[in-house]
């Protein structure tokens, strides 16, 4: 999977990762059809950061929500 793509397949295969990564129980924290392009990279960043830990402090999954939250709008 060559997630330097812009492809709808990348971004909720990213999505799911990071939910399942942070253990959030929420399904709706972020949609792949809510994103726009110019999002994609910042959700590759997220992707890219999450993955590359294995654990996370509770301010951490805060801020990596609210950060998620910001590309739902």
């Amino acid at each position: 999977m060559n997630l330097a793509v812009n492809t709808l397949e990348n971004t909720e295969f990213m999505i799911e990762e990071i939910k399942k990564k942070l253990r959030m129980a929420s399904g709706a924290a972020l949609k792949a059809s809510q994103l726009n392009d110019s999002q994609y990279e910042d959700l590759r960043d997220i992707y890219e950061m999450v993955a590359g830990k294995s654990q996370f402090s509770i301010s951490e999954i805060e801020a990596i929500t609210t950060e998620l939250g910001k590309l739902r709008r």
